[in-house]
């Protein structure tokens, strides 16, 4: 008897097998679309460095919700660029904050919507950095306290989630006591747990305008290098009491995603930040890729890997995508 030829094309002839055996699938549902907030009204400014993306004021950010939402993308993130700013980013906590009034707004007009709040400092220091300074070193604990405050007034506003991003030691246990103490029990920490100082954050320190006056984020977040480090950091937000961990940059950080996702039981998120997002746009820009494949294989490797929450610029262009061809 002949032996038999393995023959995986079977399967791959047309759009409907395809289809029906395909392995990993996305939804808008997995996305979560970032909101740059400025003040003003009717404010649209676009950012240079990320096509499509903008600063965005309250009015108009009601207006990409109802977009968002249309598309099937139920949830945002947002990030506050205040008016002014000041060495310990009271920025961050005041009640009539930019994000603060941007989530009430949302809430109020799209309750529905899911409305995660970035808690740092970076954007409301007049240094960038996201902590307090004592010279150039940037304080851990004397920063925790502000960040519980910041997160304390996203949930008195209606955020339904908060993001801590801003990689100090102990801030997740010290948000969860914060939250509980004031009778935000059911309010979600989705922790930054894996935060690495990437060179992929550029455009967004562009659209944030959070530019460090000096130095640089090493001293807090990750070496790139390191891999073991990540999973000690998974493992003590996750006593602290973080309900999702986040990896922050995805596309190269895919072996990571799915160590987490492998060894906890809580859901993973995955931040497909600005630098992989502008570079997707300047390839395709040049005639070398063809944009909505490439970002759609890409958006399905971080999905594919473990992540069941993407953080992208691409949630809206992807979501119509998704719409059109499936």
């Amino acid at each position: 008897m002949e032996p038999l030829i393995a023959r995986p094309r079977r399967l791959r002839r047309t759009p409907a097998l395809r289809g029906l055996v395909r392995e990993t699938r996305l939804h808008p549902a997995n996305f979560i679309y970032p909101l740059f907030i400025v003040p003003g009204n009717g404010v649209r400014n676009p950012v240079g460095s990320m096509p499509e993306v903008f600063q965005l004021s309250v009015d108009m950010a009601l207006r990409e919700c109802q977009e968002l939402l249309e598309l099937g993308v139920n949830g945002v993130i947002l990030f506050g660029i205040p008016e002014a700013k000041d060495s310990v980013g009271s920025g961050a906590y005041l009640r009539d904050g930019i994000v603060q009034q941007a989530t009430r707004a949302i809430k109020q007009r799209f309750p529905e919507m899911l409305v995660v709040t970035d808690v740092c400092l970076c954007e409301y220091t007049d240094h960038g950095h996201c902590g307090l300074l004592h010279g150039q070193e940037i304080l851990n604990d004397e920063t925790v306290e502000i960040l519980v405050r910041a997160a304390l007034s996203h949930a008195v506003a209606g955020a339904d989630i908060v993001a801590p991003s801003d990689m100090m030691d102990g801030r997740v246990a010290a948000i969860r006591n914060g939250l509980d103490g004031a009778g935000f029990q059911n309010i979600p920490i989705i922790s930054y747990a894996v935060k690495y100082a990437s060179s992929f954050y550029g455009p967004f320190r562009d659209a944030a305008g959070s530019v460090p006056t000096f130095g640089d984020r090493r001293s807090h977040q990750m070496d790139p290098a390191n891999f073991r480090e990540a999973l000690k950091e998974v493992q003590l937000d996750l006593a602290e009491g973080a309900d999702i961990i986040m990896v922050k940059p995805a596309m190269p950080c895919l072996d990571v995603i799915r160590e987490v996702f492998t060894m906890t039981d809580v859901p993973v998120a995955a931040y497909q930040v600005s630098g992989e997002y502008a570079m997707i746009h300047a390839s395709a820009a040049n005639g070398w890729t063809n944009l909505e494949l490439t970002m759609m294989e890409s958006l399905t490797a971080i999905r594919r890997a473990g992540a069941s929450i993407i953080l992208t610029y691409f949630a809206k262009r992807a979501a119509q995508w998704l719409q059109e061809n499936q």
